[in-house]
C-alpha cells in the first residue's frame, strides 16, 4: 500500500541564490510514501526544526543526491510498524528522529560508538534508507532521503534504528529540538569534551548547536562561559542563559585575553569555518580540548602549526552528533529538560507550516533565528 503525502523536495544543490524567498530552491510536493517495510516505522511528523545542515544542502555546502526531501530534525506519532512483533515501540508512541540510522551491529556500534556507524552513515551519503532503496517518489522518480528522516513532511517512513522513544508529555516543538540541537550541542559537551565542574568554556556560533552546548556547560557545571558570535541579539541571550561574557568576532580575542588570561580549558567550535576553528584552536590554554562540531564546505581547509599539538599539548577534537549514542542521550536530556536544567525552550524562535521554508531558510542565512520550527500538520 501506498499513501500520498506534503513534503519539502530539493531539487538541485547551490541552485539558487539569496534572498531564498525569491529564488525558491525548495518546494511542497505531493509525494508517493510507500508503507514501512520490515524493521521500519510510519510516522505522522508533527514538528520538526530548520537546522543550519539543512541549509548547508541548499546552499551546496553539503552536496547530496537529488532530488531529496530534506529535514533532519523531527518528531512524531507512530501510525504503523513494518514489524508487528517490534520489541520497542507500538502504535501511538512519540519518538524524536536521530539523524544517523545506526545498524547496531558494525564494529563501532559494538564498540559503543554508534554515532560511527559506516552502514548508517553511507546510507545517509547516498540517500537511501539503511535496510536499502527509497520509500519515497514523484511520478515515476525516486526521492532521496534526506539523513534517514526527511522529516520536513506530514508523514515519513524511518527505520526503527532513526527512532527514539520519549515521554508523551513532551511538546512537540520541544521534542524536536532534542533530535539534532541539543543531541549535538549538549553531546559535544558531554560525551566529546567531557567537561567537568569550573572548567572554563568558550562557545563559537550561537545558533541550535551552540546555544545547546551553552546550556550543557552550564548544567555541568562549567565556569566561567564565554560566547562568541556576531549577531548582538544572540550575544544578549547567551548572557541570559549564563554565560558571563558574549563577544562579537572582532573583540573575541581581547575580550577572551582580559576574561581568561591563561585561555580557556575547553573551546567549542559550532560555526562550521575553518577560520572559526582556527580562532577557537588559539583561544585554549596550553592542554585544552578543542571540540567542533560545525561541518564546513569540503574545500574550506585548516591551517595550524603542526607542532602547537604537541608542544602545547592540545587536542582537537571531531564530534559528530554530539558522540551520541541517540536511545542513552535524548532521554536523558529530556530528564534534564523536566528538571530545568536544560531549558531548551529559550532556542525557539517560530512555528510555521510548510509553505513558509523558503522564507525561514533567509532568516536562518542571515542569523536573525535560531530554531524555526516547521508545523506539517498545519496548513
Amino acid at each position: 500500500m501506498t499513501r500520498k503525502i506534503r513534503a519539502i523536495v530539493l531539487d538541485a544543490c547551490g541552485c539558487c541564490a539569496r534572498p531564498y524567498g525569491d529564488s525558491a530552491p525548495l518546494r511542497v510536493a505531493e509525494l508517493v510514501l510507500d508503507d514501512p517495510q520490515p524493521g521500519e516505522l510510519l510516522i505522522r511528523i508533527d514538528a520538526a526544526g530548520l537546522c543550519h545542515s539543512d541549509l548547508s544542502v541548499v546552499n551546496g555546502d553539503r552536496p547530496r543526491p537529488m532530488p531529496m526531501a530534506l529535514g533532519h530534525e523531527a518528531t512524531g506519532i507512530i501510525e504503523a510498524l513494518g514489524s508487528s512483533d517490534d520489541p520497542v515501540f507500538k502504535i501511538g508512541d512519540r519518538v524524536v528522529m536521530a539523524f544517523l540510522p545506526a545498524c547496531g551491529e558494525c564494529e563501532d556500534c559494538v564498540a559503543g560508538e554508534s554515532y560511527l556507524c559506516g552502514p548508517g552513515s553511507r546510507a545517509n551519503g547516498e540517500g537511501r534508507m539503511l535496510r536499502g532503496g527509497s520509500r519515497l517518489r514523484e511520478g515515476d522518480t525516486p526521492i532521496k532521503h534526506h539523513l534517514g528522516v526527511s522529516g520536513f513532511a506530514d508523514y515519513a517512513v524511518v527505520d526503527r534504528c532513526s527512532a527514539v522513544k520519549i515521554d508523551d508529555d513532551v511538546p512537540a516543538e520541544i521534542a524536536a529540538l532534542f533530535g539534532c540541537a541539543v543531541l549535538t550541542g549538549v553531546g559535544a559537551v558531554m560525551n566529546s569534551a567531557k567537561v567537568l565542574p569550573g572548567e572554563s568554556v568558550v562557545i563559537f556560533g550561537l545558533g541550535g548547536v551552540g546555544l545547546s552546548a551553552l546550556l550543557g556547560a552550564v548544567a555541568s557545571g562549567a565556569s566561567p562561559i564565554i560566547a562568541i558570535d556576531p549577531i548582538a541579539a544572540k550575544r544578549d541571550l547567551a548572557l541570559k542563559l549564563g554565560a558571563v561574557a558574549a563577544f562579537a568576532p572582532a573583540e573575541a580575542e581581547a575580550g577572551l585575553k582580559a576574561v581568561l588570561p591563561r585561555g580557556a580549558d575547553v573551546v567549542i567550535e559550532t560555526a562550521g569555518k575553518a577560520a572559526v576553528l582556527l580562532a577557537a584552536y588559539h583561544a585554549g590554554r596550553r592542554g585544552a580540548r578543542i571540540v567542533t562540531v560545525g561541518l564546513p564546505n569540503p574545500a574550506d581547509m585548516l591551517t595550524l602549526p603542526a607542532v602547537s599539538l604537541v608542544a602545547e599539548g592540545k587536542t582537537l577534537i571531531g564530534s559528530y552528533m554530539g558522540s551520541a549514542v541517540p536511545a542513552r542521550d535524548i532521554p536523558k536530556y529530556i530528564r534534564l529538560w523536566k528538571a530545568g536544567r536544560l531549558p531548551v525552550e529559550h532556542l525557539l524562535t517560530s512555528q510555521s507550516p510548510l509553505g513558509d521554508i523558503n522564507q525561514l531558510l533567509d532568516a536562518l542565512a542571515d542569523g536573525s533565528a535560531i530554531r524555526q520550527i516547521l508545523l506539517p500538520q498545519v496548513a
